[in-house]
C-alpha cells in the first residue's frame, strides 16, 4: 500500500509554494497566476489559498488567522493572472479584519473575509477524533482509482501537491451501492513533501486541500460521482474556522458529511484532525450540484 506516486512529491508540492508566493504590484494589491497543468477554471483552493496569502502579508505576523468565509462568484481563468485587492477592514487590540476581492477581465470573481487574531489563553475543549486506520495502511489515490483512472484521463494523472488517503470507499466505487444516508467521506491527506517553516503558508496550504473531497460527501449519500455520472458542480461559499496550530505537511483527517442537499446545492461540513487526535480546523462549504444520470 502507498507506493510512491508519479504525479506527486515534493518538486510538485514546490509548485504549490511558488504558486501561493504572490506578487506584491501595491501596497494592497498582489499578482497571483494559474499552474500551467490548470482545466478549464481555476481551482476554487487555489485561489482561496492565495487570497488569505494576500490578506495575511498585510496583518503583522504575531496574529494568526482564526476564521474566513469566502463566495466564489464566478469561474475563475487559468490563462490570465488574477489581481488581488486587500481593503484594510480593522485593525484592532486583539483582532485584525480583511476583505479581499480577487479580479479578473476588470470583474470580481472571488471574495474572502479573513479574522486575525493575538494569541490569548482561555476555554480550551474539542470533540475526539474518529477511530479510523493510520494512512501508511491505505492505498494512494491513484492506487484507489484502478481502473478508473484510464476513464479519467488527465484528472487522474495530473499533478497533485496534496497527499490523499481514502479512509472510507472511494465515491467512485461506493456509487455501485446506491444511495447511503450514513455516507461520509474521510481521507488523510498531507502536503506531499516539506513545507518552510511559515505558519501562514501551512494555513493557506490547508485552505488550499479544503476544497478537495468535501463534496465527494454530497455525492456519496446519493451514490453520484464525478467521473462515472454526468455531475456538473462548483463551490458556491466556503468558510473555514482554524482551532488549534499544526504543519500542513504532517499528516491530518479530513471526516466530512453532509446533512443536507436540495435546490441543485449540497451542504457538508467537514473537520480536520492532527495524527495525535487534535481537531486543528472545521469546515462548511455549500456547493452547486446538477446531476443528470
Amino acid at each position: 500500500m502507498g507506493e510512491a506516486d508519479p504525479t506527486a512529491g515534493q518538486p510538485v508540492l514546490d509548485r504549490l509554494v511558488d504558486l501561493l508566493d504572490l506578487e506584491r504590484i501595491e501596497e494592497n494589491i498582489f499578482r497571483g497566476v494559474s499552474p500551467p497543468s490548470a482545466t478549464v477554471r481555476v481551482f476554487g483552493g487555489q485561489v482561496a489559498g492565495q487570497a488569505l496569502v494576500a490578506a495575511g502579508r498585510t496583518v503583522p505576523d504575531e496574529r494568526r488567522v482564526h476564521s474566513l468565509h469566502a463566495y466564489f462568484i464566478r469561474p475563475g481563468d487559468p490563462s490570465v493572472p488574477i489581481v488581488y485587492d486587500v481593503d484594510r477592514i480593522r485593525d484592532g487590540r486583539s483582532f485584525t479584519t480583511r476583505r479581499v476581492v480577487a479580479i479578473q477581465h476588470g470583474k470580481a470573481i472571488f471574495s474572502l473575509s479573513a479574522s486575525f487574531q493575538v494569541e490569548e489563553p482561555g476555554l480550551d475543549h474539542a470533540e475526539p477524533m474518529p477511530d479510523v486506520p493510520g494512512p501508511e495502511d491505505l492505498p494512494t489515490r491513484l492506487e484507489s482509482l484502478g481502473d478508473l483512472a484510464e476513464k479519467l484521463g488527465r484528472a487522474a494523472t495530473m499533478p497533485r501537491p496534496i497527499d490523499i488517503r481514502y479512509v472510507t470507499e472511494p465515491p467512485w466505487r461506493s456509487r455501485d451501492r446506491g444511495p447511503r444516508a450514513d455516507a461520509r467521506s474521510q481521507v488523510w491527506m498531507r502536503a506531499d513533501g516539506k513545507l518552510p517553516d511559515d505558519a501562514l503558508l501551512h494555513v493557506c496550504v490547508l485552505t488550499y486541500a479544503s476544497d478537495m473531497t468535501m463534496l465527494d460527501a454530497v455525492l456519496a449519500r446519493h451514490g453520484v460521482y464525478w467521473g462515472t455520472d454526468k455531475v456538473v458542480g462548483a463551490s458556491l461559499d466556503h468558510a473555514l474556522w482554524f482551532h488549534r496550530p499544526f504543519r500542513a505537511d504532517e499528516w491530518f483527517l479530513y471526516d466530512c458529511h453532509s446533512p443536507s442537499a436540495s435546490n441543485a446545492r449540497g451542504l457538508a461540513t467537514g473537520r480536520f484532525f492532527t495524527r495525535e487526535g487534535e481537531l486543528i480546523a472545521t469546515v462548511v462549504q455549500e456547493g452547486l450540484l446538477r446531476v443528470n444520470r
